[in-house]
């Protein structure tokens, strides 16, 4: 008997909220930036154990690129394929400028900003369900982000390239967990200065 793909994930992500999504080997995650120019920080983990994660320097490095795109392979901080990006109507997305912090916040953008919400919180508070805690956070993605990398080296956070509808998905090549956070930020252009909702479909059997 065939097995029957299912959309097992249809869901609404609010703006500066999170979620958790265990996604089975071969199983399908799609992220869709509902309102356009809206950063979705992301992070994957083996499902099997946690202290297996996405490393984004592993990823660059062995892809020979900054930046992600259909193609890319995720891998983990032991050289494991995490998941694949088989589908992207966006272009780019950023995996060096990082997730927002209090901390970063208050550096950047001065201390008013000290008790804004930001995706640390966001993954702690999420990632909680399954063992994740600050020892396991790491580098994350920053999907639909514009981060240019500028000739001496340096990061800008510019306006995004994405627009509403626009999507990536991944395909897992293990049982993986998805800790997302939407990010909240207001102190740049990431999220048009304005965070907006996101859907996140699935499809696995």
């Amino acid at each position: 008997m065939t097995a029957v793909e299912l959309t097992a994930l249809d869901v609404t992500v609010a703006a500066g909220d999170g979620a958790l999504v265990p996604v089975p080997a071969g199983g399908r995650l799609r992220i869709v930036d509902l309102h356009g120019n809206q950063a979705v920080d992301t992070l994957v983990y083996d499902a099997a154990d946690v202290a297996n994660r996405y490393s984004a320097f592993d990823t660059m490095r062995t892809q020979g690129a900054v930046f992600l795109t259909t193609g890319s392979r995720l891998l983990s901080t032991r050289l494991d394929e995490l998941a694949v990006i088989t589908d992207d109507t966006c272009g780019r997305h950023d995996t060096v400028g990082g997730a927002c912090s209090q901390e970063s916040n208050v550096i950047r953008y001065g201390e008013h900003t000290r008790h804004q919400h930001a995706c640390r919180q966001t993954f702690l508070r999420y990632g909680a369900a399954a063992g994740i805690g600050q020892r396991e956070l790491g580098h994350n993605i920053n999907f639909f982000m514009n981060v240019p990398v500028t000739p001496s080296g340096g990061l800008k956070f510019d306006d995004g390239l994405s627009a509403p509808g626009k999507y990536v998905e991944l395909t897992a090549s293990r049982d993986i967990l998805v800790l997302i956070s939407n990010c909240p930020q207001i102190n740049n252009p990431c999220n048009g200065w304005n965070p907006t909702p996101v859907q996140l479909l699935g499809w696995w059997s």
